[in-house]
């Protein structure tokens, strides 16, 4: 893979090339991408989606929203902090065509912004439930009429492939989506291969699965543009990661880290003093001894010990991005940047200390299973109403069902696989309260 193509300006339906020394300084191209994703209506929604505790009533828990802009502004600094090392190395991409220090920021911050664009409600616990349904519920019954991979689709459904879907998507009278460069939808693919086979190597990026069938076309295009490196075997679809992936990845990966850390902490999930052990033990190589210890409070001792173990990280993930940039370029760097951490000990403690106090806390699990019900509930009832109709034999009940689908949903003229992953999207578009909104509107409970 080379940068030029990399750092790729176009955009679906572009009939002629963006160059980069051509771009407007007051308004680029890469930041563009970044308005567009924070004005969409999918961004606005993860205000009140979970990031850990669901339907949390307190003000110190993150949403997807506040932890996508964390994860943004983390993602810039990584950018623009390993885009000056990379321009440093390879002068040719500001001499010959333009390219700022600045720009590698900008496109990790727009593809960090949208990373978490397509989860659905209720957490991870979310996309586990609508697959759930098709393996376990009612929707298992429609095994029977589609292909092996748009039925995987569904059974692990993933909110990354949703979120391409919602960034490069066209509908009627909106081409492409959101529109954005195709080097910040390249940043954005995490996993770059379609759902089967499911995990064909040990290779970070083929975890889990980046697009939906329906949208594979699409997904090929952008990779091919940008030059990744094609790596599915027997006619699966499968691609290298975008380098930036790494970037963004690093972004989520540090932020989840220190920032959940810290909600179990106010939650009171996690003793303070036990907490700011395993803070010090990540920072001690960089923590200013005396003015750690001026400061009186608690909460401002935590602060800085997280605004310092994030600077130390991305400082170290720069690192390694920089070391094995060769690797990364070829297709060959097979894990995420932290596992190659220095600090990736502390790191590891600190995530099984958070697993253990606040992903496994009585308040998350019994939260999970409520959504679990009511995902699998909205599910039942509006792919058994769209189906219904399709066939010309939707009841009354039916009828109302789809009236209350925003009309983006409402088509029943497509195929069996496109009204089913429709209707996951729009359980997956829909905010934890929605959710439970509409599921007490089925169930009679509210009027």
């Amino acid at each position: 893979m080379d940068w030029e193509n990399l750092l790729s300006l176009k955009r679906q339906g572009d009939k002629l090339k963006r160059l980069r020394k051509e771009q407007d300084e007051t308004r680029l191209g890469f930041e563009v991408d970044y308005d567009r994703i924070i004005f969409s209506s999918a961004f606005r929604s993860l205000q009140d989606k979970t990031q850990v505790i669901p339907l949390s009533n307190t003000d110190f828990v993150h949403t997807r929203l506040t932890h996508s802009l964390e994860v943004s502004v983390v993602g810039r600094s990584l950018g623009r902090v390993a885009g000056k090392k990379i321009i440093e190395k390879h002068p040719y991409l500001k001499e010959v065509h333009g390219y700022q220090y600045n720009d590698f920021g900008a496109i990790v911050a727009g593809a960090a912004l949208a990373h978490d664009i397509g989860n659905p409600p209720f957490g991870h616990s979310g996309e586990k439930a609508i697959g759930e349904f098709f393996v376990n519920g009612m929707g298992s019954k429609y095994q029977s009429v589609l292909t092996e991979k748009e039925f995987q689709d569904l059974v692990d459904f993933e909110g990354n492939a949703n979120g391409f879907r919602l960034l490069s998507k066209s509908k009627e009278g909106v081409e492409g989506g959101l529109r954005l460069s195709y080097a910040t939808l390249g940043a954005f693919m995490k996993y770059p291969k379609e759902s089967l086979p499911k995990k064909p190597s040990k290779h970070i990026a083929d975890k889990k699965f980046g697009f939906f069938q329906s949208d594979k076309e699409n997904f090929v295009e952008i990779a091919e543009e940008l030059g990744l490196i094609s790596t599915g075997k027997g006619g699966a679809v499968s691609f290298s990661r975008h380098p930036l992936t790494y970037l963004v990845e690093a972004a989520d990966d540090i932020c989840y880290t220190i920032i959940d850390f810290e909600d179990g902490i106010n939650l009171g999930l996690i003793s303070e003093d036990y907490a700011l052990e395993y803070l010090i033990k990540l920072v001690k190589d960089n923590i200013n001894t005396k003015k750690y210890n001026s400061l009186a409070f608690k909460e401002d001792r935590l602060s800085y010990l997280r605004a310092l173990a994030i600077s130390t990280l991305i400082t170290d993930a720069v690192d390694v991005f920089v070391q094995n940039e060769e690797a990364i370029l070829n297709g060959n760097f097979g894990v995420s940047l932290l596992d190659k951490s220095k600090y990736e000990a502390q790191v590891t403690d600190i995530i099984s200390l958070s697993v253990d106090k606040v992903y496994r806390s009585q308040e998350v699990i019994e939260k999970e299973i409520a959504g679990y019900k009511i995902i699998s509930d909205i599910l039942e009832v509006y792919t058994q109403a769209l189906l219904r109709h399709r066939e010309g034999k939707a009841s009354n009940y039916d009828k109302l069902m789809i009236r209350t689908l925003p009309q983006l949903y409402r088509n029943t003229e497509a195929s069996v696989y496109e009204i089913l992953l429709n209707t996951c999207c729009y359980v997956a578009s829909l905010s934890d309260r929605s959710a439970v909104h509409i599921h007490n509107k089925i169930m009679g409970k509210q009027l």
